[in-house]
């Protein structure tokens, strides 16, 4: 009886210690709007690799549209260097990665994950949903 009620004390504290937990280092921030990606408002994300830069999150919201249906959305704060003044995250020329403007770092567009750099954790990442009308960007 003992045994187990020291595992059960462990596991509690583990989870109130956040044992191994993920924490992203740009701190958690209300992000919620809606858009009509088709609009010609949003000429950039009326096509497939088209991108726009949109205000909120941390340090602004990038949206990419991966296909008619598909979108995704990325703070434009460098996890590495975010309270930085002119750190910003911006698409590159080639369409398909994202870098900093501070320290370098360079992102992929389909997931955020870290392609170069001394960034060690991949872009804060919002929820998109899409009903071929509106898209909504939220955390």
């Amino acid at each position: 009886m003992k045994q187990l009620i020291r595992i059960f004390c462990g596991i509690l504290f583990c989870l109130a210690a956040d044992c191994g937990g993920y924490k992203h280092p740009l701190p958690p921030v209300r992000v919620d709007f809606t858009i009509n990606p088709n609009d010609v408002f949003y000429l950039n994300l009326n096509s497939w690799g088209g991108h726009e830069y949109f205000k909120g999150g941390v340090c602004g919201v990038v949206v990419y549209r991966l296909d008619e249906w598909s979108f995704t959305a990325f703070d434009r704060g460098c996890p590495y260097d975010w309270e930085e003044p002119d750190s910003w995250i911006w698409v590159c020329d080639d369409g398909i990665t994202l870098q900093c403007t501070k320290c370098g770092s360079m992102f992929n567009i389909l997931d955020g994950g870290v392609i170069t750099g001394p960034s060690k954790y991949a872009l804060k990442r919002y929820y998109t949903k899409y009903d071929g009308m509106r898209l909504r960007v939220h955390s």
